[in-house]
C-alpha cells in the first residue's frame, strides 16, 4: 500500500509498504477513505517532537470503512462499517478509561517503559506519532491496522460525509475540550491563542457552550478572517498589543477563561525579549519548547481564571510566571484529548445541524501529494488552514 513516511527532519515521502495485517483478536483493518495533516503532525516534521525512527508511518487523523476484524472484537464492528478512528487507542477496561480519562489509558501504550521515563507516568498509545506514545503505524494511509478497535472507533453514519465527521477523531474534539475543561458562563470573555484548524474548532466550541464573547488571536489575515467569520472578535497580534487590546475588551479585568491553540511552536516577533531567548535556549538544548503563549495568558488572565492548554508541549519550558499564576489564583487544565468522552455528543450536534466542521478544510489532495503539502500547510502557503488526504 502507499503510505507518508518519515525519514527524518523535514523529510516525508509517498512510499510502498506493507498492508498492515490482524495481529491481535482485538484488531481490525479499515481501508482509509479520508486523513488529514494536523498541526501536532507538524511537530513530528521538524523532528521537535523525539523517538521517531525512519520508516515510521505518519497520521492521526483518518476515518474509513472496516474491511476486516479480528475475533475479540465481538461484535462491536463488523466488515462495511464506516467509522472514525480516535487518535488515542484506549482499551475501555482500565481505571482511567473507566473515569473517561482516555488519554492516559493504562495499558495501550506498547512501549509505556519508554514513555514513562520521558513523561513520568502512562499516556495512551497513539496513532502516527512518537515511539514514546507507542510507535503505531499512522492512518496517512491506504489501509489502517486500528489496535484495540472494539473501543477505539467512532460509528459514523451514512447520510453524513467523510468531511462533516472526520474531525471527530481530533481536531473538532480537542477544540472542544479546551473550552469544555474552562467550565464557561454566560459572562465569561474567552481569549483562544492560535487560529488553526484546533482554535476554529475552540472558538466555536465556546461560543456553543454560552461564552458572552470569544477574541481570537492569531497574525495571519486569512485565520482571523475564518474566526471572525465565526463569531470572534479578532486580534492580530503583528498588528496591536495583545494585552492592551484584551485589557480594552474586558474593561482592564482581562479574560475569564485563556485557551492555548499554539503550543511548543509559538511565534511572536523577533523583537520581544522573551521570544529571542527562548530561541536562544532552543538553540543551546536548554529549552525544548517556545511558551510565549503560556506567559502571556498567565500576565492577561483575569484573576481566578482558568487556563486551558490544548497545545502540545514535548518538554522543558522557562521562564514561566508561576508567582504570578500562583497569587492570582489561576487553574491550569491541559492534556490530550479523551476523544471517546466527546464523540457521542459533538456527533449529534453535527447530525442536529448545530456544527459543521468541513468549514476548516481549505486544501483536498490525493495521498500522493501529502508530503508537498506537508510544505505548503507549514509555510502556510495559498491560505491553507486545514489539509485533507484522499488515499
Amino acid at each position: 500500500m502507499r503510505a507518508l513516511v518519515w525519514h527524518g527532519k523535514e523529510d516525508i515521502r509517498c512510499d510502498q509498504v506493507s498492508d498492515p495485517e490482524i495481529e491481535d483478536e482485538r484488531d481490525a483493518i479499515i481501508k482509509v477513505t479520508s486523513c488529514a495533516i494536523c498541526g501536532s503532525d507538524l511537530h513530528l516534521y521538524h523532528n521537535y517532537v523525539p523517538a521517531m525512527l525512519p520508516g515510521d508511518i505518519m497520521g492521526h487523523e483518518m476515518m474509513g470503512e472496516v474491511v476486516e476484524v479480528g475475533r475479540g472484537v465481538n461484535g462491536a464492528l463488523k466488515k462495511g462499517d464506516r467509522i472514525v478512528v480516535p487518535f488515542t487507542i484506549i482499551c475501555g477496561e482500565c481505571d482511567q478509561c473507566k473515569r473517561q480519562n482516555f488519554s492516559v489509558c493504562e495499558r495501550t501504550n506498547r512501549k509505556k517503559n519508554l514513555g514513562d521515563k520521558v513523561f513520568g507516568h502512562t499516556t495512551a498509545g497513539l496513532f502516527g506519532y512518537t515511539h514514546l506514545t507507542g510507535g503505531y503505524p499512522g492512518g496517512q494511509a491506504e489501509y489502517l491496522r486500528v489496535p484495540f478497535a472494539d473501543a477505539t472507533h467512532v460509528k459514523v453514519p451514512d447520510n453524513l460525509t467523510d468531511e462533516q465527521v472526520l474531525f471527530l477523531g481530533d481536531i473538532f474534539p480537542t477544540g472542544w475540550q479546551a473550552a469544555a475543561q474552562c467550565d464557561i458562563e454566560p459572562t465569561d470573555t474567552v481569549a483562544v491563542w492560535g487560529c488553526g484548524p484546533v482554535g476554529q474548532m475552540a472558538i466555536r466550541s465556546a461560543l456553543l457552550l454560552g461564552a458572552k464573547q470569544v477574541v481570537a488571536i492569531d497574525c495571519l489575515p486569512e485565520r482571523l478572517s475564518m474566526g471572525a467569520a465565526g463569531g470572534a472578535i479578532t486580534i492580530n497580534f503583528a498588528e496591536e498589543s495583545v494585552v492592551e487590546r484584551l485589557q480594552e475588551l474586558t474593561g482592564a479585568n482581562g479574560p475569564e477563561k485563556c485557551i492555548d491553540c499554539v503550543g511548543m511552536e509559538s511565534h511572536v516577533s523577533l523583537a520581544q525579549p522573551d521570544t529571542v531567548y527562548d530561541r536562544a535556549k532552543q538553540l543551546m538544548l536548554m529549552e525544548n519548547d517556545r511558551p510565549h503563549v503560556l506567559r502571556e495568558m498567565i500576565y492577561v488572565c483575569r484573576p481566578a481564571g482558568v487556563i486551558s492548554i490544548p497545545g502540545v508541549y514535548s518538554g522543558l519550558v522557562d521562564k514561566i510566571p508561576m508567582g504570578q499564576a500562583m497569587n492570582k489564583g489561576l487553574t491550569f487544565r491541559m492534556g490530550q484529548t479523551h476523544v471517546t468522552r466527546w464523540t457521542e455528543d459533538l456527533l449529534r450536534r453535527i447530525v442536529d445541524g448545530q456544527i459543521d466542521p468541513s468549514f476548516v478544510i481549505t486544501h483536498t489532495v490525493g495521498l500522493e501529494q501529502g508530503p508537498e503539502m506537508y510544505k505548503v500547510f507549514r509555510d502556510k502557503q495559498d491560505s491553507c488552514i486545514k489539509v485533507v488526504l484522499k488515499p
